[in-house]
């Protein structure tokens, strides 16, 4: 809590969340998905795990849509080091159903600048080239992606060292193609100081954690420094206190243990965390491990369902909140389109900067 304490009661006490009118609650599911978690040798396992989202992510989903008709998106972080073309030809049929998008997650240790640029490139290309699921930028013309640091170690930022070994991996990121890091908040010192916000981050390429501060996006400012750096909702959760004193902490992480109740929900929309000078579009990005047996009920099942019939009920009345299911990439693109003074409906910015990919439906 070192970390981020100081700067989040100074956001407590100076808050710049009021706004009276209508409100547009762009709401992003980012999950780790990794089909070999816990799990190196048993293919059997991964296709059951891989499988089940196949078939009980639509049943669950099929059942909501937002005030645009979109029903929720789920957007997969992939790890590159877990790849087998199976599974990611069943996540873009997933996808190519309208439930979502694929972007790039890794966990690496002692790597290199020259070979965490390889890594990302050849992946990205794959993603792209074997199953359509990367957005092309159109100044560069290469495959775009969102990026998840695996142990939340961006930027060389373990405090031991552990898991990158890369002190100029938001350059190598920016380079690579990666248009916003969705890493954060995280559970230990790497969270950065800068908290509940979006912001751009500069990359030192001689030290780490070079994300720790940065500048605020703004409303009529422009891209600066290396990265976007798109957080979900950190605070102290005052409602549900350990020994009945002590305040546990939000980390917009939904899990078997953490389940999506409506008070979170409540909790996540009420931090309102915008781009400045434009409170009325609010940004929710929670985080889950979507692969882990204890938690796929949660995510799959009831509590997830009562999860979106409170954002329906309370959050898409049509009056006072205006709900929309996006991905990390529509995010990314309404976030450029409200730093860029656009008006109306966020809708109408889903592809706004970059368009979604065309996901190649596999055969089988």
């Amino acid at each position: 809590m070192q970390t981020w304490l100081p700067t989040y009661i100074k956001q407590q006490l100076f808050s710049s969340n009021k706004y009276d009118g209508p409100k547009h609650v762009m709401f992003c599911f980012v999950d780790h998905y990794e089909p070999q978690w816990k799990n190196r040798d048993n293919i059997y396992i991964e296709r059951e795990r891989v499988d089940r989202w196949m078939v009980d992510y639509p049943k669950m989903a099929g059942q909501f849509t937002d005030a645009d008709g979109v029903h929720p998106q789920h957007s997969f972080f992939y790890p590159e080091e877990e790849y087998r073309k199976e599974h990611l030809d069943k996540l873009s049929d997933l996808c190519a159903q309208g439930y979502g998008e694929i972007e790039i997650h890794l966990h690496h240790e002692n790597d290199t600048s020259e070979n965490l640029r390889s890594t990302l490139t050849n992946f990205a290309d794959l993603l792209h080239n074997e199953h359509g699921a990367l957005s092309i930028d159109p100044e560069t013309g290469k495959p775009s992606y969102a990026f998840i640091h695996g142990n939340w170690a961006l930027d060389n930022s373990h405090a031991h060292g552990h898991w990158c070994g890369v002190n100029d991996e938001l350059i190598i990121l920016k380079e690579t193609g990666c248009y916003a890091d969705y890493t954060f908040p995280s559970p230990d010192t790497t969270q950065p100081a800068m908290v509940n916000c979006i912001y751009y981050a500069k990359d030192d390429a001689e030290k780490p954690k070079s994300y720790n501060k940065g500048r605020p996006v703004i409303k009529g400012g422009t891209f600066w420094g290396d990265l976007m750096i798109i957080q979900g909702v950190l605070q102290l959760n005052w409602k549900n206190r350990k020994f009945g004193l002590i305040p546990k902490i939000e980390q917009s992480d939904v899990r078997n243990t953490l389940p999506p109740t409506k008070e979170r929900v409540d909790m996540w929309v009420k931090q309102s965390i915008h781009i400045k000078n434009r409170p009325d579009w609010i940004f929710i990005k929670v985080h889950t491990h979507g692969t882990q047996e204890a938690s796929m009920e949660t995510l799959l099942g009831e509590p997830i369902r009562e999860m979106h019939q409170h954002l329906n009920e309370k959050y898409n009345d049509g009056e006072n909140y205006f709900l929309h299911y996006v991905s990390s990439r529509e995010m990314y693109n309404i976030i450029k389109a409200a730093e860029a003074c656009k008006k109306g409906d966020p809708n109408e910015y889903r592809d706004f900067v970059l368009a979604k990919p065309s996901f190649k439906k596999s055969l089988h």
